[in-house]
């Protein structure tokens, strides 16, 4: 009972929003990221292709201009993948690409060595075609994935900014990955599991933003996993007062991101979306349907609950779902 009593006075602390600064969160640069994110120059930043090297560097240029320490002495995280022939005018079925990954260390000097995983997936299906995941299959267009998923990076750099603009670092370590060729079957989270720049057992939790650029009026957000760590439940039903969200969490209804990857290696997980809509896998999800205001207020949701979680009170535990 007195872990738990002290559990909720962290949370208490963190949601009253004492930091020593005023929020940097913005509508107007959540949409920069986005709109350059899925413009038709990246051609739908298919794995292996130009457009997708071009996001990757949009990616990594601002973790060095917050501050992130890099693995390796480098933000890349290399990798090859099949990709099927002629797809996109790729000419090889072997191709490179990148997951973009940095740290944030933790203040605690025992803590630090401790690490919550925050991501989301840049690529998405070029132009897509018969060989692709698309659901118009007979129609090649570029498929600008504003939502799948650059609206999960662009949320990713926004939290990544409130955390350089606020100068508090949590007391775990935080690393921020943007991973590739997600929708080739989570091929860039299985390459980073499968290849940790850090002891797998430091990894604690995983932090996965799938789609989060639609609010609905009802003001959703869901989530699955909350259950694979202690109270996490508890913690974030408790982060939706007065947070201008509905959250809908599940202990379990793990989902089928990048998070899935780290889950069935017994990590924590927590997968978070803002629903599903006719244009998913479409060439028509464009920026022009972005929920810019109500994605600040599932960034700031999802900033509490990563600074939360990075200075738990607690063992983060791994708790299996049914």
């Amino acid at each position: 009972m007195f872990k738990k009593i002290l559990f909720f006075s962290v949370v208490a602390f963190i949601t009253t929003g004492k930091t020593t600064a005023q929020s940097s969160f913005s509508a107007k640069r959540f949409l920069e990221h986005d709109t350059y994110l899925a413009s038709d120059k990246l051609e739908g930043r298919l794995a292996g292709t130009k457009g997708n090297n071009e996001a990757a560097a949009y990616i990594k240029k601002y973790f060095k201009k917050y501050g992130l320490k890099k693995f390796n002495n480098n933000y890349y995280q290399p990798f090859k993948i099949f990709i099927k022939p002629d797809i996109n005018k790729i000419k090889s079925d072997s191709v490179s690409t990148q997951n973009v990954v940095g740290y944030l260390e933790g203040s605690d000097e025992k803590l630090k060595n401790e690490f919550i995983v925050i991501g989301a997936h840049y690529d998405h299906w070029g132009w897509g075609g018969k060989g692709s995941g698309s659901k118009k299959k007979d129609t090649i267009a570029i498929h600008n994935g504003a939502d799948d998923n650059a609206s999960g990076v662009s949320a990713l750099l926004s939290i990544l900014e409130e955390f350089h603009h606020q100068k508090i670092a949590p007391k775990r370590s935080i690393i921020f990955i943007s991973f590739s060729a997600e929708e080739e079957g989570l091929l860039g989270s299985k390459y980073f599991v499968n290849h940790l720049p850090v002891n797998k057992d430091a990894v604690k939790v995983m932090i996965n933003m799938d789609m989060v650029g639609r609010l609905n009026d009802k003001k959703e957000l869901y989530m699955g996993g909350a259950g694979t760590f202690p109270h996490g439940v508890e913690l974030m039903k408790k982060l939706g007062e007065g947070s201008g969200l509905n959250p809908v969490v599940f202990a379990g209804d793990v989902g089928g991101s990048d998070h899935v990857t780290f889950y069935k290696n017994d990590i924590s997980v927590i997968g978070l979306h803002t629903g599903g809509h006719p244009q998913y896998h479409t060439p028509e999800d464009d920026t022009a349907l972005i929920n810019s205001e109500g994605a600040v207020l599932v960034c700031k949701y999802i900033y509490s609950a990563l600074s939360a979680i990075a200075n738990y009170n607690q063992p983060l535990t791994f708790i299996k779902q049914n």
